[in-house]
């Protein structure tokens, strides 16, 4: 079973206006759909968290929309709710028909930001690689990370690669995040037998890549 992180960049001249209120709304940072009620008769209830400005919601500036419910802020999110229409918002919609695929699984949140939507995807190989295919042209699909998916248990440093795991090993034994530190790149590439520009990429890697994990289950956490 494949684990996939998925960035999909929308060509802006062809991007619906609903998801361009989403993803790159100058008064949102951030949108995040945390849940979907997948009811029949053409309207669906989405479950947004919005970081930012939740007026552009409003029924009159996206035609897809049939209502919406806003709470108060807390703290940096406001939580929405909204009775849309999918099929009249194709690049929504691709979700929606992603989401009913067999042998997949598209994992919540599904987050928009800076133009983007990121998602999570688990499932077997032959249906993630029919789904990437299926992808609306207005898409760009990039899968940004694959690996095998071992539950929500897993480790986020078990999507490390070898050689990230082993310079971050080697940064805590040399004393590198200590405080005062103790090590520098160099002294970390001659452990690892490599060029220091080269450890410190290892290392931004993989501190970014547990950094955005944390991140990641904060929010979810949160949103429950």
């Amino acid at each position: 079973m494949k684990h996939l992180r998925v960035t999909a960049a929308v060509d802006q001249e062809r991007a619906p206006p609903f998801y361009t209120m989403l993803a790159d709304s100058p008064a949102i940072e951030e949108t995040r759909i945390l849940e979907w009620n997948l009811t029949g008769g053409g309207v669906e209830t989405v479950l947004f968290a919005v970081d930012g400005d939740t007026e552009p919601f409003a029924a009159e500036t996206a035609p897809s929309v049939e209502s919406v419910e806003r709470t108060e802020t807390d703290g940096r999110w406001t939580h929405v709710l909204v009775e849309l229409r999918p099929l009249e918002t194709p690049l929504f919609d691709a979700i929606r028909a992603a989401r009913g695929r067999p042998g997949i699984v598209v994992r919540k949140p599904i987050v928009y930001r800076d133009g983007d939507m990121r998602f999570r995807v688990v499932g077997n190989a032959a249906a993630l690689q029919a789904a990437l295919d299926d992808a609306p042209d207005a898409m760009d699909v990039r899968v940004t990370e694959i690996g095998t998916f071992h539950g929500e248990s897993e480790h986020p440093a078990a999507a490390l690669s070898d050689r990230q795991r082993e310079a971050l090993a080697v940064a805590l034994d040399l004393g590198y995040y200590d405080q005062p530190r103790n090590a520098t790149h160099d002294d970390i590439a001659a452990e690892l037998g490599c060029a220091p520009p080269t450890a410190s990429e290892h290392l931004q890697k993989a501190e970014a890549e547990l950094a955005r994990a944390a991140m990641d289950d904060l929010r979810s956490d949160r949103h429950r």
